[in-house]
């Protein structure tokens, strides 16, 4: 245990005066990388946030169905239920649909106006809930095809547009992530190369007082996961700042704008998680950076 401690103090020694000496060639790599990691969280956080937008619109998404005058809400409800896309069922009748749009209009003898048009011109009304956004369409074709449904109605441009942004994000965030790993890993590569080079002279004596090359180039990886593990977290701390100022930003505006703030909140699985993706995806690009630096002076 002494000895594994012993070897453990040592590494993070050289890792720790490998990062002093390092200077401005230590910021170039840990900078490419803040850049890389804070533009992939931003994207993956925004991702979340559409996703979640997107399946609040589509919780509260109904589908409007209006019956013939001839026919009463109750005789299909049950037909309506027992369909496996529908999760809730409200059924306004044609006297409850008649008797709050007079109040609306403020007529305060509804009988009067009842006896004046002659009878109630309005129908009895369903509001299906769908289970989500994708089933709606279908769900829609369904009720319509029920005897005594007259019309059916649903408003899905607005879920058409947010699932078509949410693809969109995907595939611009995977193309930017891929392009600045790529180069994240090559500045980083070049970095420890550099910091190699300068310290050749001691690695050539440590090889000749017979130290392996793992244990030789094993603080230069520790220097390259360094690296991603600050991006990282400079990187996380960059995105906390930008969402606390948008949260408040948001705050105290009209109902519908703090519907959209809602679905913008991440989930408390999320906020937890972002972190630990940027460390992890910080510390890889590190790791791949430095294995490619030191790969060609472990073999010579």
């Amino acid at each position: 245990m002494f000895k594994f401690l012993t070897k453990l103090d040592y590494l993070l020694k050289e890792t720790f005066l490998g990062l002093l000496r390092g200077g401005w060639m230590n910021w170039a790599a840990v900078s490419t990388v803040t850049v890389l990691l804070f533009l992939f969280g931003l994207s993956l956080q925004t991702s979340w946030q559409v996703e979640k937008l997107l399946n609040q619109f589509g919780s509260q998404l109904e589908v409007s169905v209006y019956l013939d005058s001839g026919t009463r809400a109750r005789s299909i409800e049950t037909l309506v239920v027992q369909m496996p896309d529908v999760v809730n069922v409200q059924t306004i009748t044609k006297e409850q649909a008649w008797n709050k749009l007079v109040k609306e209009l403020g007529i305060s003898d509804i009988d009067g106006a009842t006896q004046q048009l002659g009878e109630n011109p309005l129908v009895d009304e369903m509001k299906v809930k769908a289970r989500n956004p994708e089933v709606v369409p279908n769900l829609a074709t369904q009720l319509a095809k029920l005897q005594g449904v007259e019309t059916v109605q649903y408003i899905d441009e607005a879920v058409k547009r947010i699932a078509q942004l949410h693809r969109g994000l995907n595939w611009v965030t995977l193309t930017i992530t891929s392009i600045l790993t790529l180069t994240a890993i090559a500045v980083t590569t070049t970095t420890i190369r550099l910091i190699v080079l300068a310290r050749r002279q001691e690695i050539e004596i440590m090889q000749l007082v017979g130290a392996t090359a793992a244990w030789i180039y094993l603080p230069f990886i520790l220097q390259g996961i360094a690296f991603g593990l600050v991006g990282g977290a400079i990187a996380w701390s960059f995105i906390s700042v930008i969402q606390q100022f948008i949260s408040q930003l948001l705050t105290n505006q009209p109902e519908f704008i703090q519907f959209i703030t809602n679905g913008l909140q991440l989930t408390p699985a999320q906020i937890l998680l972002l972190p630990l993706i940027l460390l992890s995806f910080g510390a890889s690009v590190g790791l791949i950076g430095s294995l490619f630096a030191v790969r060609r002076f472990a073999r010579s």
